[in-house]
């Protein structure tokens, strides 16, 4: 079993910035990535982010690229969003995932290769 906390949500005003983090504990050393998810209200909830622990490899979605980054303090099990210049449509509940094993052949934009999830952290931006 894998734990997931993620912390750094609030409210913020367009143009603002938050850090998210996400720690993994227990089982982790199967993990082979971590990714980030949102959902927003009405919607389906969407990839944003990814990184392997073994690497240089990140992943963005288009709608965040050059706005958002992620890292990773493998010592702490730990990957953080930095969110920068931040929109409306930004607005969702922010959720850390865990791949393990490679995701079974899934993308790491796939919410499918994920196994484990936290509880998820509100971001809002003001307009």
């Amino acid at each position: 079993q894998v734990q997931v906390v993620e912390s750094g949500g609030g409210l913020v005003q367009a143009g603002g910035s938050l850090r998210l983090s996400c720690a993994a504990s227990g089982r982790t050393f199967s993990s082979s990535a971590m990714g980030w998810f949102r959902q927003a209200p009405g919607k389906e909830r969407e990839f944003v982010t990814a990184i392997k622990w073994r690497g240089p490899s990140t992943y963005y979605a288009d709608s965040v690229k050059g706005r958002f980054t992620i890292s990773r303090d493998n010592a702490k099990n730990t990957v953080y969003l930095q969110m920068n210049s931040l929109k409306p449509e930004d607005t969702a509940v922010y959720y850390c995932a865990v791949q393990m094993m490679d995701g079974s052949g899934y993308s790491v934009r796939s919410s499918l290769g994920y196994t484990y999830w936290g509880q998820g952290t509100q971001v809002t931006v003001s307009s």
